[in-house]
């Protein structure tokens, strides 16, 4: 029982009413309710439809990491670049010994031609001599551009996955593609140039809109007329060199001596598309060199920002084969006419 304010009894009940005088203590029965909880901190705005909520950003937009740290996650590592810059100046050296092999032969073709059909036992030493240069500098060439080629793809789906740091869904293929691009057939002479493409505009420190382009597109010119030229010429030349080898008792004189001609005319074409190969392996030689320092550069910048109001790539055909992150190899649109940067600059 609580004293009662009134007559001073302690005859307060804890209804607050004093049992002496009848009294109601109002401050009494106040102060023993219980407290009213705290009203809840207001929740945060909802951000608009279809807006991602903004995150709290670490480094302001366009600023440098403190201390020169890069992005986390950026693989900077130059053991594999190296080793294919190493390589790649091999297989330039192995594609100027094959041209040279090709020119030898295409001499001693000449010489056979004129001596025909009385040709001396010196002149066929020489035509096998070149024969057998060719065959063993094809050999140390083709083991040297099987590295290469091992190196390039490890290479170029590392770069595909720094850009996948530096822009976030902002490429039309996912990393997967950037090997299984170049084995996959057909789709090799356009799917590999426009991985390259959105790499290059990832890693562009000036932003998309600033990435070179001129080294990029002469390589790729070169590369593509090259490997289809050589591709084409060393085929022909190979049939003709085994009907002569294997068919010449069912030649008559003439028939020899057409494809002998045929033989000198596609040796020195494609000697000259072993010199164009050259000149790719050089040009792919200073790209690999530029894409590395523009990595190297934007790796010292903040994340670009995701495009806004983007959903999650859905799955679909593309994406199957090599497993892209997203699901599909393709960004808005999800097709191969997509392009993320605007009309006019898939390729």
């Amino acid at each position: 029982m609580n004293p009662c304010g009134t007559c001073r009894a302690a005859a307060v009940g804890p209804d607050g009413r004093c049992a002496a005088c009848g009294a109601q203590q109002q401050r009494a029965a106040v102060a023993a309710a219980p407290p009213m909880p705290a009203a809840p901190p207001p929740m945060p705005a909802a951000p608009p439809m279809g807006m991602p909520p903004a995150a709290p950003m670490a480094v302001p937009m366009g600023g440098a990491y403190p201390d020169g740290m890069p992005l986390p996650g950026v693989d900077q590592r130059r053991g594999v670049r190296t080793a294919l810059d190493v390589l790649l100046i091999v297989s330039v050296l192995g594609l100027l010994l094959l041209a040279v092999a090709r020119f030898r032969q295409y001499g001693v073709i000449g010489e056979v031609l004129d001596q025909s059909p009385d040709v001396g036992d010196a002149t066929v030493r020489r035509a096998q001599d070149a024969d057998t240069f060719f065959g063993t500098t094809s050999l140390v060439y083709d083991l040297a551009g099987l590295a290469t080629v091992v190196l390039w793809v490890i290479w170029f789906r590392r770069t595909r996955l720094n850009a996948e740091i530096f822009a976030p869904g902002s490429h039309r293929f996912g990393s997967g593609w950037a090997v299984g691009a170049w084995f996959t057939p057909v789709v090799n002479l356009w799917f590999p140039k426009q991985l390259a493409n959105d790499i290059y505009r990832a890693s562009a420190p000036g932003g998309p809109q600033r990435a070179p382009k001129g080294l990029l597109n002469s390589w790729w010119t070169v590369f593509l007329c090259a490997s289809l030229s050589r591709t084409a010429l060393a085929a022909v030349y190979g049939a003709l060199d085994a009907r002569m080898r294997y068919a010449h008792d069912r030649h008559s004189l003439e028939d020899w001596e057409r494809d002998l001609r045929l033989m000198k005319i596609f040796s020195v074409l494609d000697a000259f598309a072993l010199l164009l190969y050259a000149v790719a392996g050089v040009l792919a030689l200073l790209v690999v060199r530029q894409l590395t320092a523009l990595q190297e550069q934007r790796a010292q910048l903040p994340p670009a920002l995701p495009p806004m109001g983007v959903p999650p790539y859905p799955a679909g055909p593309y994406g199957a084969p090599y497993g892209s992150p997203y699901g599909m190899p393709y960004g808005p649109g999800g097709g191969p006419g997509s392009n993320p940067y605007g009309p006019g600059r898939g390729y």
